[in-house]
């Protein structure tokens, strides 16, 4: 296990989930721009364990966390036309 690049992970991850749970700006692209840092913060933990699993697991979270934060656009998008 590559010692440095963990700590680089649990640092971004760290980072990220702080950024995106307390934004300066409280908007959908702010908080999905702050997400990715969260994400490449796993991926690098996983990357100090296994490449294969950091590739798999990078994949599979960018696309969950994608298709929520693009319905709740679009939910948003919707109340604020229907005012």
């Amino acid at each position: 296990m590559n010692e440095l690049e963990f700590i680089i992970g649990c640092v971004l991850l760290l980072i990220g989930v702080a950024a995106t749970a307390y934004p300066r700006d409280k908007t959908y692209l702010t908080r999905l721009i702050n997400m990715e840092v969260a994400e490449f913060g796993l991926v690098f933990i996983m990357l100090a364990f296994d490449e294969m699993l950091a590739l798999v697991t990078f994949i599979a979270v960018n696309i969950v966390t994608t298709l929520i934060f693009v319905r709740l656009i679009e939910k948003q998008q919707a109340r604020e036309e229907e005012q």
